[in-house]
């Protein structure tokens, strides 16, 4: 006779600033992207918008330090072409003083291990490849479309598949592609960890997901979804409270979140399982 019993999974990740967050697992703290400065150590990303804001607009929170002692490895979506917010000179000091392992597309692999970071770059193409006794796979990131596309560094986003904790997916960078769709629709990540930015230069559109993206894209996916990219950086407009006002007027309150900076969220899903 078959008997049904339940296993409960479990992970917490910690919004940091920006698109840097920890996932703290049961036996690993995996920091991503990196952005470690002081607040206005770093250069405006808007010039003619008569604010001239020097970047990231805020501290990062009380008890980082505490936390970026817990990390044991360390995930880049993206790092070239001046894209300090995902990994400043602050976060590179950070990383290389540690020689904490750098997860990284093959890519970006030469560009940090010359900056003397301990590099453990993902074979180039597709699948998923051995990470923390599960998988982890790339899923191509598109920052920004038409000129100011061309321009950008479009790196990679994470998916995660780790033993005993929810499936996650970090998307990186992206606007809403059909890829990123795909990825959402055929495997259902437990907890998406998305752009709500709708970062935009001077000049051309947005070159990450904005609120109506995380909605659409929430609406595909049957888990949690966490924006981020939220409130730090000087071409970032929409705020905590737009993204879950939408939220809750679209009937998505339960599963958007977009946490402070500092703020732990907890994650729990539940598994059946069948035993003869």
């Amino acid at each position: 006779m078959a008997c049904r019993h339940y296993r409960n999974f479990t992970v917490q990740i910690t919004q940091l600033r920006n698109a840097t967050i920890i996932v703290h697992t049961r036996h690993h703290h995996v920091l991503v992207d990196p952005m470690l400065a002081p607040r206005g150590a770093l250069p405006p990303l808007r010039v003619f918008d008569g604010k001239r804001q020097r970047n990231p607009l805020v501290d990062l929170p009380e008890g980082t330090e505490a936390l970026l002692d817990q990390v044991t490895h360390c995930l880049i979506t993206h790092c070239q072409k001046g894209h300090f917010d995902h990994l400043d000179r602050a976060g590179k000091r950070f990383l290389r003083e540690r020689q904490i392992p750098i997860i990284c597309s093959a890519h970006d692999a030469r560009y940090l291990r010359s900056r003397g970071l301990n590099v453990q770059p993902l074979p180039a193409g597709a699948g998923p490849h051995p990470f923390l006794g599960g998988s982890i796979e790339t899923v191509v990131c598109t920052h920004g479309r038409g000129l100011v596309g061309a321009l950008m560094e479009h790196g990679v986003g994470f998916f995660l598949d780790l033993p005993g904790e929810p499936t996650l997916y970090i998307s990186g960078d992206t606007v809403l592609t059909e890829q990123v769709r795909s990825v959402v629709i055929a495997r259902q990540p437990a907890i998406c960890v998305v752009p709500a930015g709708g970062a935009r230069f001077d000049l051309g559109g947005e070159i990450i997901m904005g609120p109506p993206d995380v909605i659409a894209l929430a609406r595909l996916a049957r888990g949690t979804v966490m924006a981020n990219h939220l409130e730090a950086l000087s071409h970032c407009a929409p705020t905590r409270a737009q993204v879950l006002a939408l939220a809750q007027a679209n009937a998505l309150g339960g599963r958007i979140l977009a946490p402070a900076d500092g703020q732990t969220l907890h994650f729990n899903t539940v598994e059946a399982c069948h035993a003869a």
